[in-house]
């Protein structure tokens, strides 16, 4: 089973995937907070398909619309979750935010480093320093430090980080 949200061989890139180019794959896989943040939404999913079955078996239709329209939003909220972080292709840099995406063309990206600086703690407003992949456009201007040491995908796990932000730095040396 294919899961395109998860890496194609665990973040691990020597050189880049040719087969790959055109499809939007990300460098590294979600973190175990993110997957456990998603899976536990998921079982409220699952209670609230429950409780939606037993209202409708009751006759509360408007009870039933309810519960399925919350799980439905549930539902798509985990898959949300899931999809957070920068993703590459041949065609450029995207960046999906939980409610927004950046995506720029590869002449659109004027650099992408690590740096240095306050991050926030798994997206709260406390920061520590810590280190960040700063992608900045080619008009200067810099998007939001998603991808950081502490934030869901690589709390605790500085060497994860470390090769995520290796493989992307690479793939924008490549194709800038």
């Amino acid at each position: 089973m294919s899961l395109p949200f998860l890496a194609a061989d665990g973040g691990h890139h020597e050189t880049l995937p040719y087969a790959a180019r055109d499809t939007w794959m990300r460098t590294y896989r979600p973190g175990p907070l993110r997957v456990a943040l998603a899976s536990m939404m998921l079982v409220l999913v699952a209670y609230l398909l429950v409780a939606a079955g037993i209202m409708g078996i009751a006759g509360s239709l408007n009870g039933a619309g309810t519960c399925l329209g919350i799980a439905a939003l549930v539902i798509v909220s985990a898959l949300r979750i899931l999809r957070v972080g920068f993703w590459v292709s041949g065609r450029g840099l995207r960046q999906v935010g939980l409610f927004y995406t950046v995506t720029l063309s590869w002449d659109r990206v004027g650099s992408v480093r690590t740096a240095q600086q306050p991050v926030k703690v798994l997206g709260l407003p406390r920061t520590v320093m810590g280190q960040a992949l700063v992608v900045t456009r080619s008009n200067g201007e810099q998007l939001r430090p998603l991808l950081t040491d502490h934030n869901a995908d690589f709390w605790h796990r500085t060497e994860a980080f470390d090769m995520a932000a290796d493989a992307i730095e690479a793939w924008a040396a490549e194709l800038r």
